[in-house]
């Protein structure tokens, strides 16, 4: 009987209390995403497959790069990504002007010293994403794309001649030419696609499946972007 009615007034208590639900609801919708790990199949499947179209595109409805992770160091996107990737590090003058350091181009898997022969590409360019989704972004979500440190996959320091002879193209037209470095890329990219919601064309659809199936063993992380 006691136990009854402690029921009853604690059902009492929940139905009157009317701020504990919507407090529950904001923690969980202010939550941080959680880190997916797939097999690089699975991955796939999950890419929205749809049409593309680039109406309406310029390259200046990203801004980049801008002041990067810290304003207060100097350095842009551009400089704290190869300082970030550099096997060696570079010195840093005023300025955040970079000299010296090393860094492995993994595209076409090229040492290089000197950081004015780098280009900082944008894992899927941003004509692709454009085509694939970003078209509907504010001009917010569409700076934080272009200048995403937050995922390691986004921004890759590589060789100006690999990045310039890839520009916009996806998997379906253009690949990494070191065939070790394809199976990394393909993850990539899909990470990417997968961590800013973009979808895929269809021959884009189909050219990473078929990466997919000579890739078994590659692992995709991903988290999805705020």
């Amino acid at each position: 009987m006691i136990k009854n009615l402690m029921r009853s007034a604690t059902a009492l208590c929940l139905a009157l209390s009317p701020l504990t639900l919507p407090s529950t609801a904001t923690a969980a919708s202010t939550a941080p995403a959680a880190a997916q790990v797939l097999n690089l199949a699975d991955a796939v499947d999950l890419v929205p497959v749809a049409d593309e179209s680039r109406t309406g595109y310029t390259r200046d409805k990203f801004k980049h790069w801008n002041t990067g992770l810290d304003p207060a160091d100097g350095c842009n996107t551009r400089a704290e990504v190869l300082q970030a990737e550099a096997v060696e590090s570079p010195a840093v003058a005023a300025g955040c002007k970079l000299s010296g350091g090393q860094w492995l181009s993994y595209y076409d898997s090229q040492k290089v010293n000197d950081p004015a022969k780098l280009d900082i590409d944008h894992m899927v360019p941003l004509a692709e994403a454009w085509d694939s989704g970003a078209s509907a972004w504010d001009a917010k979500r569409r700076e934080a794309y272009a200048n995403d440190q937050d995922a390691a996959t986004s921004l890759v320091a590589v060789t100006a001649r690999s990045n310039r002879q890839k520009a916009d193209q996806d998997p379906a037209t253009w690949m990494p030419p070191h065939p070790d470095a394809q199976c990394r890329y393909i993850g990539e990219w899909t990470a990417t696609k997968l961590r800013w919601g973009l979808a895929a064309d269809q021959a884009e659809a189909d050219a990473l499946k078929v990466y997919a199936e000579a890739c078994e063993t590659t692992v995709v992380h991903y988290t999805p972007a705020a």
